[in-house]
């Protein structure tokens, strides 16, 4: 159902049961995906890309150009999945260049006032609370969480199963399956209780600690602290791929 005091440009292509509702915009050089809804007043600007199953709320901006002094203008994407769930008044710029993309994938929820920058990539299922920043070319892993008011810096990346607590603000890469907090952000224990709850034994868990200590609190190099996790600590899924996430950082990680 498409309202008739909204705006759907000639050239948008929507698929099937796609509704818009009342002063809602849809711009030229847009497609969505079936089964969408988009509420009063959010506008999909050109180059948007939605999937199947999204919800974008009141006063969001789909697409919005890059706040980048890069862009020169050029037709530019934002590719979002399926079942993704957009809040008031959230923001999500397309890319910088033809070449690039900002990409969210799937079952997200952007709470209320949120910013994705410019070709930021996002994967499944995370959450970003209140308010929430990110800026440009950032990269998040599955399964990420934010509280309210969080701040990634330019080219941040962010590891699954975090949870990043109300109100930090950080520069460097979040590990995977931990918690930061407090402001400076920092290490502030393993995601023990969420990992539990998604059926990470108590083993693997209890391996993820100890990797994790070995990092924060002994007295070595980070690149020695990498060596010393794959002598002591038993090898899994998780445990290579706390290694292989730190080893691919360009920034360094939170606390160190």
């Amino acid at each position: 159902m498409i309202s008739p005091l909204a705006y759907v440009d000639a050239g948008a292509k929507l698929g099937a049961n796609v509704t818009v509702h009342p002063f809602a915009y849809i711009d030229k050089n847009v497609e969505i995906g079936d089964n969408c809804e988009i509420m009063p007043h959010a506008s999909i600007m050109s180059g948007a890309r939605l999937g199947k199953g999204n919800r974008v709320f009141n006063g969001a901006v789909i697409a919005a150009e890059p706040q980048d002094f890069k862009y020169k203008g050029d037709s530019t994407l934002v590719v979002i999945g399926d079942d993704n769930v957009i809040r008031e008044n959230v923001v999500i710029n397309r890319a910088t260049t033809p070449e690039g993309r900002t990409v969210i994938g799937n079952g997200n929820f952007l709470h209320e006032g949120v910013h994705i920058s410019h070709d930021t990539h996002i994967g499944n299922h995370s959450v970003f609370g209140y308010g929430s920043k990110v800026s440009g070319n950032c990269f998040f892993e599955d399964y990420s969480i934010f509280g309210g008011c969080v701040l990634a810096s330019q080219g941040s990346r962010v590891g699954t199963w975090s949870m990043t607590q109300t109100g930090c603000r950080f520069r460097k890469d979040v590990p995977p399956y931990i918690v930061a907090a407090q402001e400076p952000t920092i290490y502030y224990g393993v995601n023990s209780v969420i990992l539990a709850h998604q059926g990470v034994s108590e083993k693997v868990i209890k391996h993820i600690s100890h990797a994790y200590r070995i990092i924060y609190q002994g007295n070595s190099s980070l690149f020695d602290a990498l060596l010393m996790i794959k002598d002591q600590v038993p090898m899994s899924a998780e445990i290579q791929h706390i290694i292989d996430f730190i080893n691919d950082s360009k920034l360094g990680i939170i606390g160190r």
